[in-house]
């Protein structure tokens, strides 16, 4: 299994997102997509935006550098299916970005 030392080229996409939502782009972090017909609102949106337009695909996605919080339960990256904790990486096939575990998205998931 690689490390996180092992994907150099994770660190200048993370630090561009971390960069982009500390200048205060604004995300749709809500509505949550808790219900299916949200999910592939989200998701169908999501797939017509290029890979390279990660600013696009963070707004949509609604990133937050800090987990949301929601009726008691805390939603971070690092606690999401979708999380690769050994890369710190988001594996959702919509998204496939580095992040971070303390940030949060609205397509959170146990």
């Amino acid at each position: 299994m690689q490390t996180m030392e092992e994907f150099p080229e994770d660190a200048p996409i993370r630090a561009r997102l971390e960069k982009l939502l500390l200048a205060g782009l604004p995300t749709e972090a809500e509505p949550r997509a808790y219900d299916l017909e949200m999910q592939q609102s989200v998701l169908t949106r999501l797939q017509k935006i290029p890979a390279e337009d990660i600013a696009e695909r963070i707004a949509i996605a609604g990133f937050t550098l800090h987990p949301y919080a929601s009726e008691g339960i805390e939603e971070a990256c690092e606690t999401c299916m979708y999380f690769l904790s050994h890369r710190q990486f988001c594996a959702l096939p919509e998204l496939m970005l580095p992040v971070r575990p303390e940030w949060s998205c609205r397509l959170w998931r146990i």
